[in-house]
């Protein structure tokens, strides 16, 4: 039964099973452009795009740390919960944060509204995603709103350190961080991706 584990988890005060969720948001996000201000820094871009890397449950595979070597970094990014972080990304295979979490945080506030913005491994500081690639950041924001969670697409991920799971369509990283899922759609694969699990800093700085 769902509904009782889902009680009785530690991850019911902010994480709940990823299920569709749909809104129209066009209107949101462009107001949201609109507010946003963060200043972009000058940074090389990761490769991204190209064909999808599966891999089996080994990536999954127990470590140290629940699926991982070490926990989340302390410091992560756009003030996310950091205890429900180290939870969803390493202890975990199935929950998600609640869908719209992302807007609650100071994502919006900090987010670059003109250049691609990097994602980072919450736990490595490896880069995972790239976006917006090949569309607008109002139709980043636009879909992921639409959706619930951060949607990204085959030509803003970085391969290098991503995977899905041939099995499930599980998204994780090469390390054992659990993201979220590929939700293929009309489009093409859609990587629904908590926004905990992404908010790390680069290796350098974390």
């Amino acid at each position: 039964m769902l509904l009782p584990l889902l009680l009785a988890s530690p991850f019911s005060a902010l994480a709940l099973p990823r299920r569709p969720f749909l809104k129209q948001s066009a209107a949101l996000a462009s107001g949201l452009l609109m507010s946003g201000s963060a200043k972009a820094e000058t940074q090389v871009l990761p490769k991204t795009g190209g064909p999808m890397v599966l891999c089996g449950e080994e990536v999954m595979s127990q470590k140290a740390h629940g699926t991982s070597e070490k926990p989340v970094q302390q410091n992560l990014r756009w003030n996310v919960d950091r205890n429900n972080a180290d939870r969803i990304c390493n202890f975990n295979r199935h929950y998600a944060e609640y869908a719209g979490y992302w807007k609650t945080t100071n994502f919006l506030k900090e987010v670059s509204m003109t250049e691609p913005t990097i994602y980072y491994d919450s736990v490595t500081g490896k880069p995972l995603f790239v976006a917006p690639i090949g569309r607008t950041m109002q139709e980043f924001l636009a879909e992921s709103d639409a959706h619930g969670w951060p949607s990204f697409r085959d030509q803003e991920v970085v391969w290098e350190n991503m995977r899905v799971l041939r099995t499930t369509g599980e998204a994780v990283s090469k390390d054992g961080t659990h993201l979220g899922h590929n939700l293929p759609d009309k489009k093409g694969n859609r990587y629904c991706i908590n926004l905990i699990s992404v908010a790390g800093r680069p290796i350098a700085d974390a």
